[in-house]
């Protein structure tokens, strides 16, 4: 979901990923305290461990003028979410801020949040890092560690949209990679067998432009009844607008495939 239309966040709901309402209202109204309007993307929503609802979200840093990400809660999914705290939860500033947060629940039942720093904004490194978070998913509890950057040609300039699933007794990290805006956006994926890594990955992208596809990414992993689904955008003929795109999402032992 990326801000548009006056409204910093928007709702869409669906019962079978296949039809999909879009509501008029903004989940998320009031920004935080630290936030400026204009650049406010990628909320994740998790039930909140004492009930309820978070959602972790990238605004802008009025304070640096970079993106860094903060929590709101809600006491249901489809409710009004309102920022929590006077400070960001993820805020690298001297690293060009931070952007695109995931969450990850760890077999033992640990929660961790994931993000990229948006590196490429200042002729940086792009990182994806992970930390686990507190009991209440309201702060970090615990060093962060730094799992991938970008290395491969087809990747770019930079990797993004960290999506970390456990399949086959193995992590796996999907995420996204090149410029968004163009048909070299694509989703590569890599795999441990230690949470912290190391990871190694795939040596070509497990997405990319072809068909109907452009610029494929941003994606996430939804789990149904009849298997895994990838979720993701890809832009219009036009490249006005990224729309939903839903695939089968089939794995060989830890190595997905997208139908």
């Amino acid at each position: 979901a990326t801000g548009s239309h006056g409204l910093n966040i928007r709702y869409a709901s669906s019962d079978d990923l296949g039809t999909w309402a879009v509501d008029s209202r903004d989940a998320l109204p009031t920004l935080p305290a630290w936030a400026s309007p204009g650049r406010t993307w990628a909320p994740e929503v998790v039930e909140a461990p004492g009930g309820g609802y978070l959602m972790y979200v990238t605004a802008e840093h009025t304070a640096s003028g970079r993106q860094c990400i903060g929590v709101a809660a809600s006491d249901t999914i489809d409710g009004t979410f309102a920022p929590v705290g006077d400070d960001p939860l993820v805020c690298p500033v001297e690293e060009g801020g931070a952007i695109d947060a995931a969450t990850f629940d760890d077999v033992d039942g640990t929660r961790y949040l994931l993000w990229k720093t948006d590196g490429n904004c200042c002729s940086r490194d792009t990182w994806i890092e992970m930390a686990p978070l507190s009991a209440d998913g309201l702060g970090l509890d615990g060093e962060h560690t730094r799992l991938l950057k970008q290395t491969l040609d087809w990747e770019g300039a930079l990797i993004e949209a960290p999506t970390l699933v456990h399949r086959d007794g193995r992590y796996v990290l999907l995420y996204s990679a090149n410029d968004y805006g163009s048909d070299a956006y694509t989703v590569g994926a890599a795999v441990s067998d230690e949470l912290r890594g190391p990871y190694e990955k795939l040596d070509r992208p497990i997405l990319a432009s072809a068909g109907e596809l452009r610029g494929p990414g941003g994606q996430d992993v939804v789990t149904t009844p009849d298997g895994d689904r990838l979720v993701f955008h890809s832009w219009d003929e036009l490249y006005i607008y990224r729309g939903l795109v839903v695939r089968p999402l089939t794995w060989d032992g830890a190595v997905p495939q997208v139908g």
